[in-house]
């Protein structure tokens, strides 16, 4: 074991890299426009509405003792599709935006370090209702999907990309966020890094909680192939890269 090596990635998770930081000159503190809160929509796509509230009235009265008690790792999963009330659910309760506050700020359900909400959504869709296999993006602001790609050998790629792990292309979804590190560089500098890894701690939590209330179960998985996951959800892997994983599917 190479001890420096150990010490040096140690040393990251520590807070004393902020006291070599000039605030002063961050790009937020220099003027440099705000980030946007998503990627855009690209002209030849089109939107999927999701369900909203009204259609999760039947999830509701799961006891928040009950979830974090019974809160475990599946990886195992029921051959049943999702639907897509209980994806939109899904989606929401990790990533929704309750109330936008100003053009690059935004509430959401999880918290995240200066309101910078540094991640996109995409979903590795092989059994949802309603929707044909294959990468797909969540938009928070509108609560909508856009399609990415249609790929009827989705399950076959996931595998390779997931280092050979065969329950997440199992899973009749597979949530897959990536980072924009720039929208939390904008304001903390080098100092983002440590609280952008924190932050996708809280996304996944809440997805492992809010399975609990349909019935579902999930895995954070953070052993994948960085390239080939990249590839996959068709990203630069330079500004924008895979982070965590969570495959989902019915007990």
């Amino acid at each position: 074991m190479d001890k420096r090596q150990i010490k040096k990635h140690r040393d990251f998770l520590k807070d004393s890299l902020r006291r070599t930081i000039d605030f002063r000159r961050t790009d937020q503190n220099r003027g440099v426009s705000v980030p946007s809160l998503q990627k855009p929509i690209e002209k030849d796509q089109q939107l999927i509405e999701l369900p909203g509230a009204e259609a999760w009235e039947k999830f509701r009265g799961t006891d928040l003792l009950d979830a974090i008690i019974n809160r475990q790792s599946l990886r195992r999963f029921a051959a049943q599709e999702l639907t897509l009330a209980e994806l939109a659910f899904l989606l929401w309760m990790s990533q929704g935006i309750k109330k936008e506050l100003s053009p690059g700020s935004a509430q959401r359900t999880v918290p995240s370090a200066g309101c910078r909400h540094p991640f996109e959504t995409y979903l590795l869709v092989t059994r949802v209702a309603g929707l044909t296999a294959g990468v797909y993006r969540y938009l928070p602001l509108e609560h909508a999907l856009v399609q990415e790609t249609t790929d009827p050998d989705l399950m076959g790629k996931i595998t390779p990309a997931t280092l050979g792990q065969t329950f997440i292309a199992a899973a009749p979804v597979v949530f897959a966020w990536t980072v924009l590190p720039y929208r939390t560089e904008w304001r903390y500098h080098t100092s983002a890094h440590k609280v952008i890894l924190l932050d996708a701690g809280h996304v996944c939590q809440n997805l492992y909680l809010a399975c609990e209330a349909i019935g579902c179960g999930t895995c954070a998985v953070a052993a994948y192939h960085q390239e080939l996951m990249d590839q996959l959800l068709g990203i630069d892997g330079k500004d924008e890269f895979t982070v965590y994983l969570a495959p989902v599917g019915k007990r």
